[in-house]
């Protein structure tokens, strides 16, 4: 029996790998920490694996774990970018205008939007998930994902204005 869960569990890595390291970099914009993450929650799913495979939707919950660890990846980034700010202030400098190239840079763009819109226009857009599937993913209800994917996009396209398309965003380059 164990090694029909072995099994099991590695035809599910298999085919769900590159689809969880691939939203683990459009979360987080860091194409090391994607394979790490996507790493990391198939560890988390390997120790849930009974219940995990007897789920209705195993690869929506897989996705929460991957959109959970990098929602944790990012909130300890800022908080160590903080703490850093306390101990090396120093005066900002000034600008005269926004930053285009940046701006311009769809994944920049992304890393711009608050996690949960991030998380919704990513799923939709770039995974072409359905509203339903982006819900089960994110624990979340099927209006939350529309108002939140429009407000979403609706950032990225006041981000990114008109030099760019946004239908890049799902293009999967890296």
């Amino acid at each position: 029996m164990a090694d029909d869960a072995s099994a099991q569990f590695h035809e599910f890595f298999d085919r769900h790998y590159a689809e969880l390291s691939r939203l683990a970099f459009l979360l987080t914009g860091e194409a090391d920490a994607a394979d790490d993450l996507a790493a990391d929650a198939f560890v988390a799913l390997w120790d849930r694996w009974d219940r995990m495979s007897a789920a209705e939707h195993p690869v929506a919950y897989a996705r929460g774990v991957v959109a959970n660890l990098a929602r944790s990846r990012i909130r300890g980034a800022v908080r160590e970018r903080r703490r850093i700010a306390l101990f090396w202030s120093r005066r900002a400098e000034r600008t005269d205008g926004p930053d285009v190239a940046a701006v311009l840079d769809v994944r920049q763009a992304l890393r711009r939007l608050p996690f949960r819109k991030r998380a919704c226009v990513v799923l939709r857009h770039a995974l072409d998930l359905s509203e339903r599937d982006t819900a089960l993913a994110l624990g979340i209800s099927v209006g939350t994902v529309k108002s939140q994917t429009s407000k979403g996009m609706a950032e990225l396209e006041r981000l990114l204005g008109d030099r760019t398309g946004l239908e890049t965003v799902g293009s999967g380059r890296r």
